[in-house]
């Protein structure tokens, strides 16, 4: 089959230290050229965050009007072995670029998702940068530099970058590499149950959020002081054990995220606070294991309401988090007194 060639006429300058090209095409070519390589959260591939369809037509309706414009769009052209882009030398900066569309689309969208999402059929001409040959990594840290800051950006999808470009992930944050392992263990509650802001898998059940619970983590960490006694494996595993409990001690109530605070915000942050008492309680050297940590909370966390409309309903922030943490503490205090009383 024959190859079909669409070129594009070029301007090759330098972004700092990039090289990168800028031109000007129709929004419904540069849409045909061009794929967002969006997350998907099964197989850990991609970076970008899920498609926002309002996002994207709240884009088409300005770009339509008379006064509109953008800053240009940002692509890359990824290393490839098989020349389907190259780029031919013209006069002085001018660049020919030459992509081979049986191929499928080559640019990757590094900065314009949203913008072109909804602009298939527009003839409307639009600016875009392109960088040339960034790696899959490169691009990845291209698009944190530019979107670390952006409003609606999903935090947990900047954590998970951040965990794919740390070089020593375990001693600069341990907390989300203790929160990545729960979300990729198979023996984990939390195996792939936490949203970080890609594809969906359907039907799944989104509990919480990679931020919600790698900042309870760190909570955790903090108020048990383990780090400076345990390796980040040994925190991995007890933090593990621990879950394994709730979820072992609480199945009705882990089986119905919707109907209960036990997974949401609130109910994440009390648990991991409850989890530094149990820890402060034990031996230093020794951590505790999931039958441990069975134990202990079979003799009150079944008779603590965590439904909708429960002792939690209505808290939020740090404030709510205090009380909850206090509510929780309060009736395990209740059941130590009747367990002493019967006994």
């Amino acid at each position: 089959m024959a190859s079909k060639i669409v070129t594009l006429d070029c301007f090759l300058g330098q972004s700092a230290n990039r090289p990168v090209l800028l031109g000007y095409a129709p929004a419904s070519l540069l849409c045909s050229l061009s794929f967002a390589d969006v997350l998907n959260e099964d197989s850990g591939r991609g970076y970008q965050r899920r498609f926002n369809s309002q996002h994207s037509l709240d884009f088409r309706r300005y770009i339509q009007r008379p006064t509109s414009t953008t800053i240009p769009l940002t692509f890359n052209l990824r290393p490839r072995e098989d020349q389907a882009w190259t780029l031919v030398s013209k006069s002085g900066r001018n660049r020919r670029l030459n992509l081979a569309t049986t191929a499928g689309p080559l640019l990757t969208q590094v900065d314009c998702q949203h913008r072109l999402g909804h602009l298939a059929d527009l003839a409307l001409e639009l600016p875009f940068m392109c960088f040339v040959g960034l790696s899959d990594r490169e691009e990845m840290e291209v698009f944190n530099t530019i979107n670390s800051k952006a409003k609606g950006l999903s935090s947990s999808l900047l954590d998970f970058h951040d965990a794919q470009l740390a070089t020593d992930l375990a001693g600069d944050r341990p907390e989300l590499l203790i929160a990545l392992f729960l979300r990729n263990e198979p023996s984990s509650p939390w195996h792939q149950q936490l949203d970080i802001g890609g594809e969906r898998t359907s039907g799944l059940m989104r509990r919480a959020s990679l931020r919600t619970l790698q900042k309870a983590i760190k909570l955790f960490l903090c108020r048990a002081n383990l780090a400076k006694d345990h390796t980040a494996e040994e925190l991995c595993q007890v933090t593990l054990a621990y879950w394994q409990a709730v979820a072992a001690t609480l199945p009705r109530e882990w089986a119905q995220p919707r109907k209960h605070f036990l997974t949401k915000g609130i109910g994440v942050y009390a648990l991991m606070e409850l989890a530094a008492d149990l820890c402060n309680e034990a031996d230093r050297k020794m951590l505790p294991t999931a039958r441990h940590f069975c134990a202990v909370l079979g003799d009150f966390m079944t008779q603590f309401d965590w439904s909708s409309s429960g002792p939690l309903k209505g808290l939020g922030g740090e404030s709510g988090v205090t009380t909850a943490v206090s509510l929780i503490r309060q009736s395990r205090a209740r059941a130590h007194l009747r367990m002493v009383a019967n006994g």
